[in-house]
């Protein structure tokens, strides 16, 4: 048992609302994921020539901080271009005009410790163990902001509880995924991609689904194309939310066995596992709050 969370503000001056309207929804899956959270939030996405790099360093001993400064300094001289990072203690955002492939193998080669945890032009990641109290403080989610986030707090029944298997889950650039459920056939679908060059970083059922789905966006399938052909290659009982650069996607398996409520206004859409955590929201007594249909596909675009 997990729970999601998905919000998309549809006017401009509410991005500034995202992480204060989000925290609470949050909050309110905790029941239903007490091991870890995390969180993915878009916004405006940098120049075409830079990508942005979600790291994750790992607790550090005697209360110390990365020195992800050094880090960056260190990236620079080493392959000649700029980079800026904005840390917030154990995670950081790293800007950089360098091909994020070869900012991925100098990290990896120099700080096997540290995980890239998302690559694009408009996401940023975090996640961690912990409640969702814990990490939402740990990352001060109240002050995000953008045009939308999926969020997750995992209750973890197939692999162990580490902040790489919590979600969200990330593949290619400015795309992940969160998961309420149980796949049957990870394993199946990781054989199925791992001749096309796909490297999987876990054991967790999810990252085969998100890999799975990036894959096909990146074979020149439209999102809604991708999930008719998860519809097919994913076998067991989930609900899905995903983050694009630009959309906001939800699915349920055929069977509809996990819960989803969803909540629209002409200000925003909202999503959660349990009507709870979207009471606080503005607006909620006159929203159109509906539950998902089990096999369809629920695609909301970036005003």
């Amino acid at each position: 048992m997990c729970g999601i969370v998905g919000l998309l503000v549809k006017q401009p001056a509410l991005k500034a609302q995202l992480g204060t309207w989000m925290v609470p929804m949050l909050l309110g899956m905790t029941e239903r994921g007490p091991d870890s959270a995390g969180m993915a939030v878009f916004g405006a996405p940098v120049p075409p020539h830079q990508r942005k790099l979600s790291l994750y360093s790992g607790m550090m001993p005697h209360g110390e901080h990365f020195d992800w400064a050094g880090l960056a300094d260190a990236l620079c001289d080493a392959l000649g271009d700029t980079a800026t990072v904005v840390a917030c203690g154990n995670h950081a955002v790293l800007t950089t005009g360098i091909n994020p492939a070869t900012v991925r193998h100098w990290v990896q080669e120099r700080h096997p410790k540290l995980h890239v945890l998302s690559t694009g032009r408009a996401i940023d990641l975090f996640k961690d163990i912990g409640t969702p109290a814990q990490v939402a403080q740990r990352y001060n989610f109240s002050s995000l902001q953008g045009t939308h986030l999926v969020g997750h707090t995992r209750m973890a029944t197939e692999s162990a509880v580490t902040p790489d298997r919590a979600h969200p889950f990330t593949a290619g650039e400015d795309f992940c995924l969160v998961h309420n459920g149980s796949l049957s056939n990870p394993y199946g679908v990781r054989r199925m991609l791992e001749p096309h060059g796909i490297h999987f970083d876990t054991d967790n059922d999810t990252e085969a689904a998100c890999r799975f789905l990036e894959w096909r966006l990146r074979e020149g399938d439209t999102l809604k194309d991708a999930l008719q052909k998860g519809f097919e290659a994913l076998d067991g009982f989930y609900t899905f939310l995903m983050g694009t650069a630009t959309e906001l996607a939800l699915i349920r398996d055929p069977f509809a066995c996990k819960p989803a409520v969803v909540a629209e206004t002409d200000d925003y859409v909202a999503i959660a596992s349990e009507f709870r955590s979207l009471a606080h929201l503005p607006g909620i007594k006159h929203a159109h709050v509906f539950e998902p249909a089990p096999e369809h596909m629920y695609v909301w675009s970036v005003q």
